[in-house]
Protein backbone atom coordinates (compact mmCIF):
# COMPACT_ATOMS: atom_id res chain seq x y z
CA UNK A 1 0.00 0.00 0.00
CA UNK A 2 1.66 3.39 -0.78
CA UNK A 3 0.90 6.17 1.16
CA UNK A 4 -0.71 9.29 0.09
CA UNK A 5 1.16 13.07 -0.32
CA UNK A 6 -0.42 15.86 2.61
CA UNK A 7 1.06 19.08 2.17
CA UNK A 8 3.21 18.61 4.96
CA UNK A 9 4.70 15.16 4.48
CA UNK A 10 7.93 14.17 6.67
CA UNK A 11 7.86 10.26 6.72
CA UNK A 12 10.70 8.70 9.17
CA UNK A 13 11.29 5.14 8.13
CA UNK A 14 10.28 2.48 10.52
CA UNK A 15 13.66 1.05 9.69
CA UNK A 16 15.50 4.60 11.03
CA UNK A 17 14.03 3.97 14.24
CA UNK A 18 16.70 1.84 17.14
CA UNK A 19 16.32 1.35 20.49
CA UNK A 20 17.45 5.25 21.30
CA UNK A 21 14.82 8.02 20.84
CA UNK A 22 14.93 9.91 17.54
CA UNK A 23 14.30 13.55 17.30
CA UNK A 24 14.10 15.94 14.81
CA UNK A 25 13.30 19.22 14.19
CA UNK A 26 10.64 20.14 11.01
CA UNK A 27 9.42 23.77 9.47
CA UNK A 28 6.94 23.70 6.82
CA UNK A 29 8.51 25.89 3.68
CA UNK A 30 6.22 28.75 1.81
CA UNK A 31 4.47 26.31 0.23
CA UNK A 32 3.54 23.72 2.15
CA UNK A 33 2.67 26.75 4.71
CA UNK A 34 0.33 28.20 1.76
CA UNK A 35 -1.30 24.18 0.99
CA UNK A 36 -2.03 24.30 4.52
CA UNK A 37 -3.90 27.42 4.68
CA UNK A 38 -5.97 26.28 1.95
CA UNK A 39 -6.65 22.96 3.47
CA UNK A 40 -7.80 24.66 6.78
CA UNK A 41 -9.16 27.84 5.43
CA UNK A 42 -7.12 30.34 7.07
CA UNK A 43 -5.96 33.84 5.73
CA UNK A 44 -2.53 32.77 5.59
CA UNK A 45 -0.03 30.76 7.76
CA UNK A 46 3.30 32.32 8.01
CA UNK A 47 5.05 29.70 10.48
CA UNK A 48 4.52 26.27 11.49
CA UNK A 49 7.53 24.24 12.95
CA UNK A 50 7.70 21.24 15.41
CA UNK A 51 10.24 19.24 17.44
CA UNK A 52 9.66 16.06 17.36
CA UNK A 53 10.69 13.04 19.39
CA UNK A 54 9.84 8.93 18.88
CA UNK A 55 10.70 6.73 21.49
CA UNK A 56 10.50 2.57 21.00
CA UNK A 57 7.98 1.04 23.41
CA UNK A 58 7.35 -2.85 23.68
CA UNK A 59 5.21 -4.35 21.92
CA UNK A 60 6.69 -2.91 18.08
CA UNK A 61 4.95 0.34 19.30
CA UNK A 62 6.62 3.86 19.16
CA UNK A 63 6.04 7.03 20.89
CA UNK A 64 5.24 9.99 19.43
CA UNK A 65 5.95 13.35 21.50
CA UNK A 66 5.95 16.95 19.87
CA UNK A 67 5.75 20.54 20.51
CA UNK A 68 4.93 22.80 17.62
CA UNK A 69 4.52 26.68 17.48
CA UNK A 70 2.24 28.38 14.60
CA UNK A 71 1.82 31.63 14.00
CA UNK A 72 -1.47 32.19 11.43
CA UNK A 73 -4.62 34.40 10.84
CA UNK A 74 -7.98 33.19 10.71
CA UNK A 75 -11.28 35.14 9.21
CA UNK A 76 -13.08 37.06 11.40
CA UNK A 77 -16.42 35.18 12.50
CA UNK A 78 -18.46 38.37 12.75
CA UNK A 79 -16.37 41.01 10.45
CA UNK A 80 -14.78 38.75 7.86
CA UNK A 81 -11.49 40.52 8.83
CA UNK A 82 -7.94 39.03 9.50
CA UNK A 83 -7.41 38.04 12.86
CA UNK A 84 -3.80 37.05 13.50
CA UNK A 85 -2.82 34.56 16.15
CA UNK A 86 -0.32 32.12 17.56
CA UNK A 87 -0.35 28.89 19.08
CA UNK A 88 2.22 26.81 20.51
CA UNK A 89 0.76 23.38 21.69
CA UNK A 90 2.78 20.14 22.90
CA UNK A 91 0.91 16.23 21.93
CA UNK A 92 1.66 12.80 22.20
CA UNK A 93 0.68 9.94 20.00
CA UNK A 94 0.98 6.42 19.58
CA UNK A 95 2.05 4.09 16.78
CA UNK A 96 1.71 0.59 16.05
CA UNK A 97 0.52 -2.39 13.89
CA UNK A 98 -3.32 -2.61 14.40
CA UNK A 99 -2.68 -5.58 15.97
CA UNK A 100 -1.44 -4.02 19.33
CA UNK A 101 -3.95 -1.77 19.62
CA UNK A 102 -5.42 -4.38 21.94
CA UNK A 103 -2.53 -4.41 24.12
CA UNK A 104 -1.72 -0.22 24.09
CA UNK A 105 -2.99 1.74 27.24
CA UNK A 106 -6.08 3.42 26.42
CA UNK A 107 -6.75 5.56 29.89
CA UNK A 108 -7.63 8.99 29.26
CA UNK A 109 -4.38 10.18 29.88
CA UNK A 110 -2.86 8.00 27.39
CA UNK A 111 -1.81 8.94 23.91
CA UNK A 112 -4.24 7.88 21.07
CA UNK A 113 -3.06 5.07 19.22
CA UNK A 114 -2.33 5.40 15.28
CA UNK A 115 -2.22 2.11 13.74
CA UNK A 116 0.82 1.61 10.91
CA UNK A 117 -0.09 0.83 7.50
CA UNK A 118 3.36 1.02 6.20
CA UNK A 119 6.88 1.52 7.20
CA UNK A 120 6.82 4.69 7.48
CA UNK A 121 5.61 7.69 10.42
CA UNK A 122 4.89 10.62 8.60
CA UNK A 123 5.35 13.02 11.77
CA UNK A 124 4.81 15.98 9.72
CA UNK A 125 0.91 15.07 8.99
CA UNK A 126 0.53 14.51 12.47
CA UNK A 127 1.56 18.18 13.30
CA UNK A 128 -0.35 19.43 11.04
CA UNK A 129 -3.70 17.21 12.24
CA UNK A 130 -2.35 18.42 15.90
CA UNK A 131 -2.41 22.17 14.98
CA UNK A 132 -5.96 21.92 13.24
CA UNK A 133 -7.27 21.01 16.20
CA UNK A 134 -5.75 23.48 18.31
CA UNK A 135 -6.82 26.74 15.76
CA UNK A 136 -9.52 28.77 17.23
CA UNK A 137 -13.08 27.36 16.40
CA UNK A 138 -15.06 30.79 15.90
CA UNK A 139 -12.37 33.49 15.72
CA UNK A 140 -13.53 36.91 16.46
CA UNK A 141 -11.47 40.12 15.92
CA UNK A 142 -11.63 42.46 19.67
CA UNK A 143 -13.83 44.74 18.45
CA UNK A 144 -16.55 42.67 16.06
CA UNK A 145 -19.60 43.09 17.78
CA UNK A 146 -22.78 41.39 16.63
CA UNK A 147 -25.61 44.02 16.24
CA UNK A 148 -28.88 43.51 17.88
CA UNK A 149 -31.96 45.27 17.14
CA UNK A 150 -33.23 47.75 19.70
CA UNK A 151 -36.86 46.37 19.71
CA UNK A 152 -35.34 43.11 20.48
CA UNK A 153 -36.03 42.09 24.14
CA UNK A 154 -34.50 38.72 26.16
CA UNK A 155 -37.69 37.60 26.10
CA UNK A 156 -38.12 37.21 22.60
CA UNK A 157 -34.87 35.58 21.70
CA UNK A 158 -34.57 31.52 21.08
CA UNK A 159 -34.68 30.63 25.01
CA UNK A 160 -37.76 32.29 25.84
CA UNK A 161 -39.56 29.55 25.79
CA UNK A 162 -37.45 27.29 27.89
CA UNK A 163 -36.94 30.53 30.14
CA UNK A 164 -40.45 30.79 30.65
CA UNK A 165 -40.39 26.80 31.19
CA UNK A 166 -38.22 26.91 34.06
CA UNK A 167 -39.73 29.99 35.56
CA UNK A 168 -43.29 28.15 35.38
CA UNK A 169 -41.54 25.10 37.10
CA UNK A 170 -40.15 26.64 39.58
CA UNK A 171 -43.35 27.60 41.15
Amino acid sequence: MTEAATEFSRLVPLMRLGSEPFFQHIAANEAERSALARRFDLVSLDRLEADIEIKPEAASTFLLTAQFAADFAQECIVTLDSVPGSIGECFALRYGRPEAEDDAPSGDEDPAFQPLEGETIDIGEAVAQEFSLALPSFPRAPDAMVETSEDESPDDGPFAVLKRFRADESQ
